[in-house]
């Protein structure tokens, strides 16, 4: 939800080229298989489209291809920060629900073995915290490209 959701953002703000959001677990249990049916189905509710996602898995070399690792929950984000090699990689790792100033958690909640009310509850949250982190970004988006040597 949360890539798509950025993804989403980004095209809208006229920012789309500038980004990259790919989601990742930290397991291999879905890999290459589509999303849920009810994330589509909430995310095509809201006039999002995740029909194109497909699982992968983060692994260390991700973070050398990741200027920031967004973790949904305390858990991912303490499995994440354990394969971090160093500091630089351990400080892109941070918490959506950070960039909401009203959350009451820290943690998106695993909506799977939830009614599809609960995806969408979790589509909310995921809404909110990315609108905030993309403020967050935005001034660095916006800023012109400067050229590789």
């Amino acid at each position: 939800m949360a890539e798509v959701v950025f993804r989403d953002l980004a095209q809208h703000q006229g920012l789309g080229s500038r980004i990259v959001s790919r989601s990742a677990g930290t397991g291999d249990w879905h890999l290459g298989e589509q999303a849920d049916h009810r994330t589509i189905d909430a995310l095509a509710r809201r006039g999002y489209d995740g029909s194109l996602h497909r699982a992968r898995q983060f692994t260390t070399a991700s973070f050398a291809e990741n200027d920031l690792v967004v973790a949904l929950d305390r858990t991912h984000e303490r499995i994440l920060r354990e394969w971090a090699r160093d500091e630089d990689e351990e400080g892109k790792v941070t918490l959506l629900l950070g960039f909401d100033a009203a959350a009451t958690t820290l943690d998106v909640p695993d909506p799977y073995y939830a009614g599809p009310e609960m995806f969408d509850s979790v589509l909310g949250m995921i809404e909110t915290a990315t609108r905030g982190l993309f403020r967050q970004l935005e001034p660095a988006l916006r800023q012109p490209r400067t050229p590789r040597p």
